[in-house]
């Protein structure tokens, strides 16, 4: 048994740091539509944006832990909003990063992705995913949330695990496009919730509250890394 561990261990350590055959292009552009299929509807965007909240969610947590403010709790809610709640000062640079990460963390997640895969990292990629989500799921503080970041973490880890070569690369470019095309929505649905009025108390007024900057600036910066990274990330994606 110990031998088949040492042996084990090597080929392990191999498959994560080493680098897989990247897929098809016609694989890749397949994903590509898969991800805009999931994101453009209605109907099947108020499914897929949960997604997208958790990635927000945990954008706004780790960036917290980072700066040094005290993570106590996220929930993610059923309607595909939610709320990170962390304890430190209430203004300067750690809240500032902070609130700012949230709209920002989905793209730059699909951006690094992008990254990773260009580089072949394809195994590396859906390990980290894993790890982020295991990590994510201690400081989820209700039912619902717990059960959306479980079944994604499952989902990633059953692949990781028991699909073939090929399935993992369509998945894995599947996740890296949708987090890249799901990242550029929400900024566009809370510009329109703002002429209309709503989301007052949005990431962007947060940030005017604690900057004196205009909410519409944190708004364009929101939208300028979305599509950055989709076009940044595109790039690799489809090898250009």
């Amino acid at each position: 048994m110990e031998s088949t561990a040492a042996l084990a261990l090597p080929d392990l350590w191999d498959r994560l740091v080493g680098t897989q055959t990247d897929p098809d292009l016609w694989v890749v552009i397949a994903t590509a539509v898969a991800a805009l299929a999931v994101v453009v509807p209605h109907t099947l965007w108020r499914i897929s944006r949960n997604a997208i909240t958790i990635a927000h969610e945990g954008g706004h947590g780790l960036v917290a832990l980072l700066t040094g403010r005290q993570l106590t709790g996220i929930r993610l809610h059923s309607d595909t909003s939610g709320l990170t709640v962390s304890r430190g000062r209430p203004y300067g640079l750690g809240m500032i990063l902070t609130a700012a990460a949230g709209y920002t963390a989905p793209p730059l997640l699909g951006l690094g992705g992008a990254a990773l895969l260009g580089a072949g990292r394809i195994t590396l990629l859906l390990w980290l995913a894993t790890a982020l989500l295991a990590a994510m799921l201690v400081m989820i503080r209700n039912a619902y949330g717990a059960l959306t970041v479980v079944l994604t973490g499952g989902t990633f880890l059953l692949v990781s695990w028991l699909a073939g070569p090929q399935v993992q690369a369509a998945f894995a470019y599947a996740v890296v496009w949708f987090l890249l095309l799901g990242g550029v929505r929400p900024a566009f649905e809370l510009q329109l919730k703002r002429t209309r009025g709503g989301a007052g108390d949005s990431d962007a007024d947060q940030l005017s509250r604690l900057t004196h900057v205009p909410a519409g600036l944190w708004l364009f910066l929101f939208h300028a890394v979305s599509l950055c990274s989709l076009m940044g990330g595109g790039r690799w994606l489809l090898r250009l």
